[in-house]
């Protein structure tokens, strides 16, 4: 399943590439250029379209048809043009100093493609996503409000969460929010900032949220790894999440299930964390280190070896990528989970937030009353329980005698 999803998310971001391959029948007529590209050539590429562009990508020059030509110019027989075309479709003899995959590159065309679907459809369904987000959650709320505590507080309370947990927790989700909201100034600063704001406030916006996002991304590593290794464990799935579904967790209704220190919903919001989260760390990490770290190519090899692209109508997918095209996709790839990330958190914003009575303690002070405890995790607060009388035996037993 994963596999299939990771094919059908690159079937959507390869559109583009996929639509520019299906090439029309009949070339232009470039008789009235001499050869060269005609504005029939120059609006099919804009279109997407695939243009035949054997007429250019071989003609960069060729001393052999003017031997004479050698002698009245540095380049022989190859003019400026030529050599310009040349480089820009890698047929150039070049030599650089620099051992990096893209110094040799000094023309790369691809990125179009990756412009129109970042400030078309990424930028588009992105922003519907998160706003439909916020409008059901909303919607929510005025239909069923805030989930309160049925029964009377027991004044009596349970550490929910240890210090180290919630420090994780707010290091992780702390540095999602900047990062998110770094993110998307830069996906929509150009199209909503700059009219409004004017660009220089979009620019320095800009610069300093680049500062930000590239930085604060290590902390976003580190409550990953950490919440993660603390909680993995708690939320591996069992039977009683079948029930806690079954029921709607309590969100729907009256009952309310048993679960263990994390129900259902909750196990759920982990491993989206987990998985999202570590693609987006990664496909991060890729971004800041592209020449070292490049993805896509190897991905995309695996895909093709498998026959992913093939289930969606797709051809093979490209395996040599320039560093350019590597950022592309990564950068492409990064925003796509950042946003489903987005979107899932901010439920989970809710939830713990406006949406359930006595849920904020837990990752506040850490305290949760046994009334709220019960009503939400009543194995975890029965296991509590349990630990504290036989805690407080043993410690009766060994007090001596006066």
């Amino acid at each position: 399943m994963l596999r299939m999803a990771l094919a059908l998310v690159f079937s959507l971001l390869l559109t583009p590439v996929a639509t520019a391959q299906d090439v029309s029948g009949n070339a232009p007529d470039r008789s009235a250029t001499g050869g060269a590209q005609t504005l029939e050539d120059i609006m099919a590429r804009q279109r997407g379209e695939a243009v035949d562009d054997a007429f250019r990508r071989d003609n960069v020059g060729d001393p052999a048809r003017n031997p004479g030509a050698a002698q009245l110019a540095p380049l022989g027989g190859a003019s400026d043009p030529e050599l310009w075309r040349a480089l820009r479709y890698g047929s150039a003899d070049l030599t650089t100093s620099a051992r990096n995959g893209g110094a040799a590159l000094l023309v790369q065309d691809g990125g179009m493609w990756w412009l129109t679907f970042r400030e078309g459809p990424l930028a588009t369904y992105g922003g519907y996503l998160l706003l439909g987000t916020i409008g059901a959650l909303i919607l929510f709320y005025l239909l069923r409000g805030k989930i309160g505590i049925d029964e009377p507080m027991t004044g009596r309370t349970v550490t929910r969460f240890k210090f180290i947990e919630r420090m994780a927790h707010w290091i992780l989700g702390g540095s999602f929010i900047l990062l998110g909201l770094t993110g998307l100034f830069v996906l929509f600063g150009r199209m909503f900032i700059a009219p409004y704001l004017g660009k220089d406030f979009n620019a320095t916006l800009l610069t300093v949220s680049k500062i930000i996002h590239n930085n604060v991304a290590w902390a976003f590593c580190l409550g990953l790894l950490m919440v993660f290794v603390m909680w993995v464990w708690h939320n591996i799935p069992d039977r009683t999440d079948i029930k806690w579904f079954a029921q709607f967790g309590g969100i729907i209704g009256k009952n309310h299930p048993p679960a263990k220190k994390f129900n259902g919903g909750q196990k759920i919001i982990f491993w989206s964390v987990i998985v999202f989260g570590t693609s987006i760390a990664v496909s991060g990490v890729s971004l800041l280190f592209p020449y070292e770290l490049p993805l896509f190519a190897k991905t995309f090899a695996i895909l093709n070896d498998i026959g992913a692209p093939g289930w969606v109508g797709l051809d093979p997918l490209p395996t040599v990528l320039s560093p350019q095209e590597e950022m592309q996709y990564a950068q492409l790839w990064h925003a796509i989970m950042a946003f489903v990330l987005m979107a899932i958190v901010l439920a989970h914003i809710y939830i713990g937030s406006v949406g359930m009575e006595g849920a904020s303690d837990a990752m506040t002070t850490g305290e949760v009353d046994e009334a709220w405890a019960h009503q939400h995790h009543s194995i975890w607060l029965a296991e509590v329980l349990e630990e504290q009388r036989k805690t407080a035996g043993s410690e009766a037993k060994a007090t001596p005698a006066e």
